[in-house]
């Protein structure tokens, strides 16, 4: 951390030069110079300080920005851009079937729901939402309520850590394991999946994947009522996140702030009833809601949204029937029929001895799709999907081309990420860590 400090005597840190607009102090260690030399120029002892890119509380390298007089934050903003990947830009460049490998490392803690938001846009310009097979929307569904559920055990259990609630940490990374396990067996991968895939999915799920994730649900279910018993009715836990962080409705709406933040102001906004999709109107859950605007009622609305996420996890069980998970088109449907070889998953020997051996056109067809990918309509779509965070919307736009023209990202993380200032200005410096713990903010979500 580096300060600046308007005293009599320059600090320690400091170089202190006479000019023509005054006493100007240098400070090294920062890249505010301006704010150096207003601070320097005021007659109160305000305080510059540096929390981050990195510090083990900014939930990765985000920059927090703090003046402060004494232990009260009279002003934070935040710098963001370390972590800048330039996942939209590359996009561009790749076609529309690689654009899932990119998106799936946005948010790296919701990377189903990134790859879902973006193949629901995709499929809205071909004009085959309603062609993608039932049993493809009922695994998505699935998946992302997983995914749901593993988000939120990591923001609970990071900001238990962050809390000094080491315990909350170690329980909620045990129950994460075992979706995590879910899902390499179903997509071969922890993360960074890319399974979900324009009109479909990239394979059906595995044998033995129900009978896991039922056992999931069923140990899950038990283990749910030890985050009750360690945070939600402990005094000590109560009194560190009560009435810390508070944004009420209205900060909310000016700031365009959505999920568990919105909702634990007291709105029951939640896109999977207000505009479904993925078939979510056939299912029966609730939208949880806190009345306190503060982060232990957003603490409180995820810990209800993982109960109302299992019960969406046993009715996608329920609904799974036999049949394809991708398109029939085979002008958009990937070309390879998969099949469990001696190395893993790969092309089956039936599939590649026919395009070989007896078809010159599949074969062709085979390369073409491989090499160029299909081609999307002229035209522009929006889709939004409710992720663990909040709204995650897609604006993608096509020249009709193989390739996205543009493909723009709302990202919720970076949007919430407005209201830090509102939560934490004019409370304790150590209020700044619960604060920001409560929004859940991901950095790979917001420099894109």
């Amino acid at each position: 951390m580096s300060s600046t400090q308007s005293t009599p005597h320059a600090p320690a840190q400091a170089e202190e030069r006479e000019t023509t607009e005054g006493r100007v102090f240098t400070v090294t260690g920062g890249d505010w110079d301006e704010l150096a030399e207003s601070v320097g120029r005021a007659d109160d002892e305000r305080i510059i300080v540096n929390m981050g890119p990195q510090h083990p509380s900014t939930h990765g390298v985000l920059r927090l920005i703090l003046e402060i007089d004494g232990e009260t934050v009279t002003e934070a903003r935040s710098g963001i851009g370390y972590l800048h990947t330039g996942i939209e830009k590359n996009m561009e460049y790749r076609t529309w079937v690689q654009g899932s490998t990119f998106v799936t490392r946005m948010d790296y803690l919701t990377p189903l729901f990134n790859e879902t938001a973006y193949c629901l846009a995709v499929e809205k310009l071909l004009g085959i939402t309603e062609q993608v097979p039932d049993r493809a929307t009922v695994i998505r569904v699935l998946l992302m309520e997983l995914n749901r559920i593993s988000s939120h055990l990591v923001c609970i259990a990071t900001g238990g850590m962050e809390l000094g609630a080491t315990t909350i940490m170690i329980y909620g990374f045990r129950d994460r394991e075992m979706i995590l396990d879910i899902f390499e067996l179903i997509t071969g991968l922890r993360m960074n999946h890319a399974y979900v895939r324009v009109g479909g999915l990239a394979q059906d799920l595995p044998p033995g994947a129900v009978d896991q994730v039922r056992e999931f649900v069923k140990k899950f279910r038990k283990n749910l009522p030890e985050y009750d018993k360690l945070a939600t009715g402990n005094p000590i836990f109560k009194g560190r996140m009560q009435d810390v962080g508070y944004l009420d409705l209205t900060g909310c709406m000016a700031l365009g702030a959505t999920g568990p933040i919105l909702r634990a102001a007291g709105l029951p906004y939640d896109l999977r009833k207000a505009e479904p999709y993925c078939g979510y109107e056939n299912y029966e859950f609730e939208v949880p809601t806190a009345d306190t605007c503060d982060s232990y009622g957003r603490f409180v609305v995820r810990l209800a949204e993982m109960h109302e996420s299992l019960r969406i996890v046993e009715q996608c069980l329920d609904r799974l029937a036999p049949g394809p998970v991708m398109v029939e088109d085979k002008k958009i449907a990937w070309p390879a029929q998969l099949a469990l070889g001696p190395d893993g998953l790969g092309n089956s020997l039936d599939h590649i001895k026919k395009i070989m051996g007896t078809s010159m056109e599949a074969l062709i067809h085979h390369f073409k799709l491989v090499t160029e990918g299909f081609r999307v309509p002229p035209g522009q779509a929006y889709v939004a999907v409710e992720s663990a965070k909040g709204e995650l919307g897609v604006h993608a736009v096509s020249d009709g081309g193989t390739r996205p023209y543009r493909v723009h990202f709302r990202d919720p993380s970076f949007t919430n990420l407005q209201t830090m200032a509102a939560m934490c200005e004019g409370g304790q410096v150590a209020d700044v860590i619960v604060a920001v713990a409560s929004i859940d903010p991901v950095m790979g979500g917001v420099d894109r």
